[in-house]
């Protein structure tokens, strides 16, 4: 599923992303996700929890994809 997720600011944190976007529950959850190296950005697995998420980044985690608009 494709999802367009528009940001406010300068960037969200990943693992803030996942929560906000419905795809975890909970942070614990998220920071799993991340941990378990089950979370890309831009293509590239991404390990950082506290990734800075910008403006035309792709995100991609469990056949999602999200796009920051």
């Amino acid at each position: 599923m494709k999802i367009e997720f528009a940001i406010t600011d300068e960037y969200i944190e990943l693992i803030k992303l996942l929560k906000a976007t419905g795809l975890c529950s909970m942070g614990s959850e998220a920071k799993q996700a991340v941990e378990e190296q089950l979370v890309k950005l831009n293509g590239e697995t991404e390990l950082r929890k506290r990734a800075k998420i910008r403006k035309g980044n792709i995100v991609e985690f469990q056949k999602n994809t999200i796009v920051i608009i």
